[in-house]
């Protein structure tokens, strides 16, 4: 099962995107993967994605659509970031490290 989080990008009331807030971004362990229409696959910080609202059900739908039609059929829809999705990306990163 892989979480996720939907958002508007930051002051757009249209712009919707996906966090996978257990996925790395990069080597940063604040930083988790991210999805939009536009620009696809992409890297969120914590603290932009803390500053951005959360999409409603409707507003987010055709991104769901998108992301199943791409191969993500086991998404957990969530409505916030926790400490353990923090620790998880901070753990594969130390792992992948080593």
């Amino acid at each position: 099962m892989t979480p996720v989080i939907f958002k508007y990008e930051k002051g757009s009331r249209t712009q919707v995107f996906a966090v996978f807030p257990t996925l790395a971004g990069d080597d940063d362990p604040e930083t988790m993967a991210c999805y939009a229409h536009i620009g696809q696959h992409g890297t969120a910080h914590m603290a932009y994605v803390r500053e951005c609202r959360p999409a409603p059900t409707s507003a987010y739908i055709p991104l769901l659509q998108e992301l199943q039609s791409i191969g993500y059929d086991d998404l957990v829809i969530r409505s916030r970031m926790t400490y353990n999705d923090y620790r998880t990306r901070r753990d594969f990163l130390a792992q992948r490290n080593t």
